[in-house]
């Protein structure tokens, strides 16, 4: 259906449609259930650039059935290669990039189109599924696009989400997520920051809620 309806409906609003009944289905299916928080800080109808940690393949599901947002994500550029999912994805607003090489061009006419369309993104900026619920180095690619269009980023932490299906593993458990929205950061007065440093910042707001089930001899011992 999802497919199909690209071929007529080209802003991806149909798609996204199922892609949230996708993500409530295999919540619902596997016993996932997701407590929210902070959802009240946000303004209907506006565009964001929500930024999460990453734990699980879940956390896709997790966010598109929870977030209220036409969503859209940035994804790794090898994922076009696959048959029919990448020409998808691209046909319904998501955007592959090369993560070696980002293209700010695209990526600041990208961001115009997300503004003037009503869409929100969603980065996981540590790049891969992180082990044991520690939060990695975010990286700073993704933030270029928040900083130079003046895009608010919502910083997302995932709680949990590494309890329901680890990575490398196939098999899933029943269980509870937590899902923490923070204050937006206005990035308006922002252009011209130090990407990197952003990134910084973000991810210290969004570790100590997303590590918060980690033993504490597991987060900071390896450091």
């Amino acid at each position: 259906m999802s497919i199909g309806s690209s071929l007529f409906e080209k802003r991806g609003y149909f798609a996204h449609w199922c892609a949230r009944a996708w993500s409530r289905l295999i919540l619902r299916t596997t016993g996932v259930r997701v407590d929210v928080a902070g959802l009240e800080r946000l303004v209907p109808g506006r565009t964001y650039l929500f930024v999460a940690n990453h734990q699980s393949i879940y956390d896709i599901p997790i966010l598109f059935w929870s977030l209220p947002y036409q969503l859209r994500i940035i994804a790794k550029e090898s994922l076009g290669r696959f048959p029919f999912l990448g020409w998808h994805l691209r046909r319904t607003g998501h955007m592959l990039v090369d993560r070696r090489r980002p293209d700010r061009a695209a990526l600041s006419s990208w961001a115009t189109r997300l503004t003037s369309k009503g869409l929100s993104l969603i980065v996981f900026p540590e790049g891969t599924r992180s082990e044991g619920g520690r939060v990695g180095r975010f990286k700073s690619g993704s933030f270029y696009l928040a900083l130079e269009a003046g895009i608010p980023v919502v910083p997302l932490s995932v709680v949990g989400s590494r309890h329901v299906m680890r990575k490398g593993r196939l098999a899933t458990c029943p269980g509870r997520v937590r899902l923490v929205l923070h204050d937006p950061i206005d990035t308006s007065e922002l252009s011209g920051t130090d990407p990197r440093a952003f990134a910084d910042r973000v991810r210290q707001i969004v570790a100590p809620d997303a590590e918060s089930d980690v033993p504490h001899d597991d987060v900071y011992s390896r450091t």
